[in-house]
């Protein structure tokens, strides 16, 4: 088990104590820095995943309006 030491201001000492008064802050405070860690990690994917459809995005053709009402007629017809 690993020891962290960190300072917060008073007010959030303070709040943090009044809403888990007699609870284990240990495992809350653990349990806060996984979702944080998890919610770090989905936001990583979710940037990488917006690059590349981006990217793709990019390198599609693109058409007129007029090319794509053509088309359109082109498939009714």
């Amino acid at each position: 088990m690993a020891t962290v030491n960190f300072s917060v201001p008073d007010e959030v000492k303070a709040e943090f104590d009044k809403a888990f008064g007699g609870q284990n802050k240990s495992s809350i405070i653990a349990e806060l820095m996984r979702r944080a860690v998890r919610e770090r990690q989905l936001q990583i994917r979710r940037e990488r995943l917006f690059r590349q459809l981006s990217s793709a995005h990019r390198q599609r053709p693109s058409f007129t309006s007029d090319e794509l009402r053509a088309a359109r007629s082109a498939e009714r017809a």
